[in-house]
């Protein structure tokens, strides 16, 4: 579904990304487990093609197509989707409105549904604004619900540093999965090893280079031994910080 070659990337005369390559396989869960600063985020962008993030040397290959050439809109086309660190404010806009947009029109039950596989009730929440009046957690989940009602080829999640709640998290992680089971490869990023126990496959980023992959436990428990002490990582740019 995806193969990343040998990709580079730098910015300011630093190397933010460093010859990383990985591959995710179609239905798949790949975790990219790092640290801040190592360069997560900066992958999503260059993958998904955002803030005019080119990378400067390698490929990126989606079935089969080198895209790097793809506007954000023509790689959405191709059916690659990304969920940002911070989920979407949008006054005005309900959450029903909000999921049939994400679905190109889907009735009603298709929206309602889409809702109960992020654990939430639509009654309560179909005609709510995605405003603050939702927290973090809420907000994420809907913002989940709108990828899966979009049933993207590739989701790329990029998930928060901070505000989810504990109840939302195992509620975000269970449709996490039911859209790798529908069908959806997921490239799952993000500094918590306890989220990248649910990939099928985990990939270690560490200065902007794939050092480690394997299965979600060891792999998890190695990052927890080593990683968390270690100094080697980039000054974060912008989008790393989250801003």
């Amino acid at each position: 579904m995806l193969e990343v070659e040998n990709l580079q990337y730098g910015l300011n005369g630093k190397s933010i990304i460093n010859n990383l390559s990985l591959h995710v396989d179609k239905g798949e869960i790949h975790g990219i487990l790092g640290e801040n600063g190592t360069g997560k985020t900066t992958l999503a962008y260059l993958i998904m093609g955002v803030n005019n993030c080119e990378p400067t040397g390698g490929r990126v290959v989606f079935e089969d197509q080198d895209i790097a050439d793809l506007s954000v809109s023509q790689r959405a086309k191709k059916g690659i989707t990304l969920a940002w660190q911070e989920p979407a404010r949008i006054e005005g806009l309900r959450v029903r409105d909000y999921l049939k947009l994400s679905g190109n029109n889907l009735g009603i039950e298709q929206v309602e549904n889409c809702l109960w596989m992020v654990g939430l009730e639509p009654a309560q929440y179909l005609d709510r604004d995605v405003d603050d009046t939702l927290s973090g957690g809420e907000r994420k989940r809907i913002e989940l619900a709108s990828v899966l009602a979009m049933r993207p080829k590739l989701a790329i999640l990029d998930e928060p540093d901070s505000g989810i709640d504990i109840i939302s998290l195992p509620l975000i992680l269970n449709g996490i999965v039911e859209m790798s089971k529908r069908g959806s490869s997921v490239l799952l990023i993000t500094h918590n090893e306890k989220v990248a126990e649910i990939a099928h496959r985990v990939s270690l980023l560490c200065a902007g280079k794939i050092i480690r992959t394997g299965e979600p436990a060891g792999t998890s428990q190695w990052f927890k031994e080593h990683c968390r002490t270690c100094p080697h990582i980039n000054e974060p740019t912008e989008w790393d910080k989250g801003l």
